[in-house]
């Protein structure tokens, strides 16, 4: 390593990694200054002591590797740098072996201090606590999105051709939900994009909406995006879908609301959950819906594990009470994926 710094970044990633299982991990040396960062560490941390014991399960290793994706600025006093951080964390629970992973990317700032340097700031990249539509919105579209998130958007218009585009009626055929592809596509598809759908910043939904799609879940195209479950890709240049697809918080409406094709049950408990089914996170408590998780696993006493992407996550344990997103007033909807569409 040529510059200074390095060092700097190769103790904080060694940090980073003790405190995924022990909170109470301490270097000779902190090299993290910022103080609302620390907060939140040490607030999370402390949580994760209880969370394991409640879980009964028991950290036993963690492992972080560091990506450095880019330079944004590095002169003798100060550097700022964006960098990828991937953890594998193990753990044990009713005598069976777990390991879940996730990425997060962080833009670090650090700035020469006597003989040392020290970071001063640490931003999430990839925050999972987010506005509900972020990076999904095209212009001009904005404010029709809110009208419809809040409950009062226009009723959806017929169909023109109802039997090519499974609009029911006569004819609609059965299709079973192939839970097994739906999961499978998202461990495939867990830390990449797949090339065929576009990338947005704010991307756990579009991922969700995809799972679902590998599942044989049938697209409602109804042309108006917030209306129905779809996505068109390029059009005139533009990226094309429906609400539903891309947001949360429309995605779970979507669900709930929907009488055939794709829908969600509404369950009471995350263990009534199977594969293929879907879990939204409200982290404020104010009734909308900001993150999106498919079930890909269970652990040994029978709780979901989830996917995601934003963070990309792969068999996470499904309350994400690990995230900094995460508060005392999250509230969740678990939804089950009837068999047959």
């Amino acid at each position: 390593m040529d510059k200074e710094w390095k060092q700097t970044l190769y103790t904080y990633v060694n940090q980073y990694n003790q405190h995924q299982i022990d909170y109470r991990s301490q270097q000779m040396r902190q090299v993290v200054t910022d103080p609302a960062y620390l907060m939140a560490r040490a607030e999370r941390s402390s949580r994760l002591s209880q969370w394991y014991a409640e879980r009964g399960a028991r950290p036993l290793r963690s492992e972080t590797r560091a990506k450095l994706l880019r330079t944004i600025q590095d002169t003798p006093d100060q550097a700022v740098i964006d960098v990828q951080l991937h953890v594998q964390l193990f753990y044990e629970k009713g005598g069976v072996n777990h390991v879940e992973e996730m990425v997060q990317r962080e833009r670090l700032t650090l700035i020469h201090d006597g003989d040392d340097w020290v970071i001063v700031s640490v931003e999430h990249l990839s925050p999972e606590k987010h506005p509900v539509a972020v990076g999904v919105l095209v212009p001009g579209e904005v404010q029709d999105y809110d009208v419809q998130a809040h409950g009062s958007s226009p009723q959806p218009q017929p169909y023109l051709n109802t039997y090519v585009l499974q609009g029911g009626g006569i004819g609609r055929k059965s299709i079973k939900y192939r839970r097994e592809e739906a999961a499978a596509y998202a461990d495939k598809w867990w830390n990449s994009f797949n090339p065929e759908f576009a990338e947005f910043d704010v991307d756990c939904t579009s991922y969700v909406s995809q799972c679902l799609f590998a599942g044989d879940a049938p697209i409602n195209y109804t042309g108006k995006r917030e209306a129905g479950w779809w996505y068109k890709g390029y059009v005139s240049g533009k990226e094309w879908w429906s609400y539903s697809w891309a947001v949360s918080n429309a995605l779970a409406r979507y669900l709930t609301g929907s009488a055939w094709g794709l829908r969600g049950e509404l369950v009471e408990r995350p263990e009534q959950l199977m594969l293929g089914d879907v879990i939204f996170y409200d982290w404020n408590g104010d009734g909308s819906f900001q993150h999106s998780t498919i079930v890909t696993a269970f652990d040994a006493g029978g709780q979901p594990l989830v996917n995601a992407h934003t963070v990309s996550s792969r068999h996470r344990y499904w309350d994400y009470k690990d995230s900094y997103a995460w508060t005392e007033n999250t509230v969740y909807r678990f939804l089950h994926i009837p068999d047959y569409f």
